[in-house]
């Protein structure tokens, strides 16, 4: 049996003959096959990655160039379009609908001899924090089955946490792949805010959403958002750089560095008490390395979730207005009924209760009465809090902070209570309001033996940077702290 360490590992394997890619996608259609209890996978593409499997190896055979990514077995979020392939947001509204076109980062993953192996299960359309919003129901931590992997891209997080695929994509609105890695035990890492082409992805957020990705090592990442970043004529907010050799720059010598953490996040009423002893005891072995870390006074933390859920919410009801059962996907078929009342029954019946939430609370934001008490400050919000997050970066390489304010909790522990539900986002929003890259790293195991996080973020466009910090931080602490 093949064992995955890296994709430069797995890779020179291949080229040595010691496995090939056909033996290693079966070993991966039956972990899938005996994980299904999980839940991750909501469709697996068997048969199409077994042909592209013998298609990489005769490519070996025949002594051709292979590409950056070849025979990397890759899942994809049920948010993310694949040609000829269903996409529903784990959703009724979509409901048997194939997409047309590839997502951009799909298309250069296949560029570069990718195996996408199946759609993973998500909370519908991306909204949640647990998984449990889906209509192929929760996904399944797989250290704890009692817990939930986090959200909205649980089935990502597990899918590699299980060992189901080497790497995997989910899309990051609010901390959507730094907060189920860090349930789950993985890296997951959110780039800067139009450093991967948002062309394909289903919206939920669009000034919000990023695609994102999880894997088992930093080298990992790296040469993933080498393959997919880039200016794309298709995503006119995709930023116009060119993208970096991420994974041949990762190991340049990073000088004693700048952390800034936020002391009220540190002392906020809901985070673990062991979540805090050990960031605190991370920061301390940080200054004995030489670096200096030091805590600023941030006084827009109490301010970031309401500004974020106003925004997201109002830009969903845009975004979602277009799942009317018209022209694809679920639509009710009584007969009789006046346009209206199809509208209503459609989308009554076709999206979820959560969704149904945040369209309503984004078309009340956005309704002629309270415009300006909520919309409107809440991008006041926003426009003082990037100023004040550029401001920091003036002096800092990067902001330390938990990822999550506890470990994975159990299953209907806060379906009752969504105010709750949605302050489990309140470190990890602070990056999607600001358009600055952030990642999850594994560094710490909680008494309950569940694992947690530290959240590294640099700024806007400073993604080599961060994945440079990442690195290190993993390979200097990580088991090492307790």
């Amino acid at each position: 049996m093949y064992t995955f360490e890296s994709i430069s590992k797995y890779q020179s394997d291949l080229q040595a003959g010691q496995t090939n890619c056909v033996t290693v996608v079966e070993q991966y259609l039956l972990a899938i096959q005996q994980h299904q209890h999980l839940n991750a996978f909501v469709e697996v593409f068997a048969e199409e990655a077994r042909q592209r499997a013998r298609l990489l190896d005769d490519q070996i055979k025949q002594g051709k160039t292979p590409g950056k990514l070849f025979g990397v077995v890759i899942g994809i979020k049920d948010v993310i379009c694949y040609a000829g392939h269903r996409v529903t947001a784990s959703s009724s509204i979509l409901d048997g609908f194939h997409s047309l076109y590839s997502a951009t980062a799909v298309e250069r993953l296949l560029r570069q001899d990718a195996i996408i192996i199946g759609r993973l299960n998500c909370d519908e359309f991306a909204m949640g924090s647990s998984n449990e919003n889906s209509v192929n129901g929760p996904v399944l931590n797989a250290i704890d089955h009692s817990r939930v992997p986090g959200g909205s891209s649980g089935g990502s997080a597990v899918a590699v946490q299980a060992g189901l695929c080497m790497v995997s994509l989910g899309s990051d609105t609010g901390g959507s792949v730094r907060q189920p890695a860090d349930f789950c035990g993985v890296l997951g890492y959110k780039p800067s805010y139009g450093r991967i082409s948002r062309w394909g992805l289903i919206a939920y957020a669009s000034s919000f959403d990023q695609i994102g990705i999880f894997a088992t090592t930093v080298a990992d990442l790296a040469l993933m958002l080498e393959v997919m970043a880039g200016p794309d004529s298709y995503d006119s907010t995709a930023l116009q750089s060119e993208p970096e050799a991420y994974g041949a720059k990762l190991s340049e010598d990073t000088k004693p560095l700048r952390f800034a953490y936020f002391p009220d996040a540190l002392n906020h009423p809901g985070l673990d008490p062991e979540i805090r002893e050990n960031q605190l005891k991370c920061y301390q072995s940080l200054q004995d390395q030489g670096h200096l870390v030091e805590a600023i006074n941030f006084n827009l933390l109490e301010l970031i979730v309401p500004a974020y859920y106003i925004l997201t919410t109002a830009e969903a009801s845009s975004n979602l207005s277009r799942f009317d059962g018209v022209k694809y996907g679920y639509r009710d078929h009584t007969e009789n009924l006046e346009l209206s009342e199809f509208y209503s029954s459609t989308r009554s019946s076709g999206f979820g209760k959560e969704v149904k939430r945040r369209i309503m609370l984004g078309t009340f934001v956005l309704s002629a009465g309270y415009f300006e008490a909520y919309y409107a400050k809440a991008q006041k919000v926003r426009r003082i809090l990037t100023e004040q997050t550029e401001a920091i970066f003036r002096d800092f390489d990067a902001i330390l902070m938990p990822t999550s304010p506890s470990i994975a909790f159990k299953f209907g522990e806060k379906t009752d209570d969504p105010i709750q539900m949605f302050l489990a986002d309140i470190y990890t929003v602070f990056a999607n309001l600001t358009g600055i890259p952030g990642i999850s790293l594994p560094l710490f195991t909680h008494s309950s033996g569940m694992p947690f996080g530290l959240q590294v973020m640099t700024s806007r466009g400073d993604d080599l940077n961060l994945l440079r910090i990442s690195n290190t931080l993993i390979s200097q602490f990580k088991g090492n702290i307790r």
